[in-house]
């Protein structure tokens, strides 16, 4: 009976939980629209909020890499300053990495609810040929989102790993700031300046992606 019970008031918090998540979309959908804001015009600000979130991403992993190669390349003894400005570069990485992965996750919603509204109204038409050709555009939009979707969430997916290998570099140089802990962590070193040479090539990809897509809109 008390199992009954808790689970009786799991799936009535949960239901509540959803309806005022529902209840708090629609509310925000109708105030943009109350100011001449369709969620086409969101979904296409979303997708410049990605690229925007995408660009800045890259140039903090582009920053990375320099620190990196010049850390280990530096001959001039390595100083406490270079350690914090690697250290700092790590940090301003995860800091996008953090923001692209909740622009994406916004976008993603949007789209959703887009093409659900979409989809709704296309059965509202009356002319055959309107709703035909409305069909196609939705069918065509939503295939380049899903390419769009997929080449952002590879990005997103490969700075994880990447981010761990720099955050354990930056935490066992902390504690080891000297020539010969230096001189071990060399080849781990150049994978991960590998790694993101790759990623920044992704990230590139992606973004031009994100700009043929945003011409389509």
């Amino acid at each position: 009976m008390f199992k009954f019970l808790l689970i009786s008031s799991l799936i009535l918090a949960t239901s509540c939980t959803n309806s005022l998540k529902k209840g708090f979309k629609d509310a925000k959908y109708g105030a943009y629209e109350m100011i001449g804001y369709e969620k086409r015009d969101l979904f296409k600000k979303e997708v410049k909020a990605v690229k925007k979130d995408q660009d800045d991403s890259q140039k903090a992993f582009e920053d990375a890499l320099a620190k990196l190669q010049y850390f280990y390349s530096y001959d001039g003894g390595k100083t406490e300053s270079e350690y914090n400005k690697l250290k700092d570069s790590y940090q301003s990485s995860l800091d996008e990495s953090e923001n692209l992965s909740a622009s994406i996750q916004k976008l993603d919603e949007v789209a959703k609810d887009l093409f659900a509204e979409w989809k709704e109204e296309i059965n509202g038409i009356s002319n055959s040929e309107l709703r035909k050709k409305s069909t196609v555009k939705l069918s065509e939009t939503r295939i380049r989102y899903r390419e769009l979707h997929q080449k952002l969430k590879n990005s997103e997916k490969n700075m994880s790993p990447i981010l761990v290998k720099m955050k354990d570099q930056v935490t066992f140089l902390k504690h080891n700031l000297n020539a010969g802990a230096i001189s071990g962590l060399q080849t781990e070193g150049d994978r991960i300046e590998q790694d993101i040479e790759k990623l920044i090539k992704e990230m590139k990809t992606a973004n031009q992606e994100a700009e043929d897509f945003i011409k389509t809109l």
